[in-house]
C-alpha cells in the first residue's frame, strides 16, 4: 500500500442475514427486533404493566398536593375578597350616615343662629333707661 494514495477501495459491508418471516414475527425490521430483545419496548403491553401504579408516583402526588393547596388558597382569597368588599360597603354606609348627620347638625345650627339673631334684634331696645 503506497503512502500517498488518494483513493481508497471501499471495504465490503456485511449484509444482514436474510430471515424468513414467520406467522408470529410478522414484518419486523431489525431495529424493532433489537429493541424487543433489549427490553426497551415503549408501547408494548409489558411496558404499560410497569406503569400500573402511576397514581402513587411522588411527582404526581406532589402535583396533586400543589393543586389542592392552590384550590384552598383560592377559596381563602375569595373569602377574603368578599370580606373586604363587605367592609368597604360598611365603611361607605358609615360615611354616608356621618354626612347625613353633619348636614342635619348644620341645619340645626343655622336655625339656632337665625333664632339667636332674632333674639338679639329684639334685645337691642332694652336698657334705654340705664345708660
Amino acid at each position: 500500500m503506497p503512502l500517498f494514495k488518494s483513493h481508497q477501495e471501499p471495504e465490503p459491508v456485511a449484509a444482514p442475514p436474510a430471515r424468513k418471516g414467520s406467522v408470529f414475527r410478522g414484518r419486523r425490521s431489525s431495529d424493532e427486533e433489537s429493541s424487543v430483545r433489549s427490553g426497551s419496548t415503549t408501547g408494548s403491553f409489558f411496558a404499560r404493566n410497569n406503569n400500573f401504579n402511576v397514581h402513587k408516583d411522588p411527582t404526581i402526588i406532589a402535583a396533586r398536593q400543589k393543586v389542592t393547596f392552590a384550590e384552598k388558597a383560592e377559596a381563602e382569597a375569595d373569602r377574603a375578597l368578599a370580606s373586604a368588599r363587605n367592609m368597604v360597603r360598611e365603611a361607605r354606609d358609615h360615611v354616608r350616615f356621618l354626612e347625613k348627620e353633619a348636614a342635619e347638625e348644620q341645619k340645626r345650627a343655622r336655625a339656632k343662629q337665625s333664632v339667636a339673631n332674632d333674639v338679639s334684634k329684639s334685645a337691642r331696645g332694652l336698657g334705654r333707661h340705664g345708660n
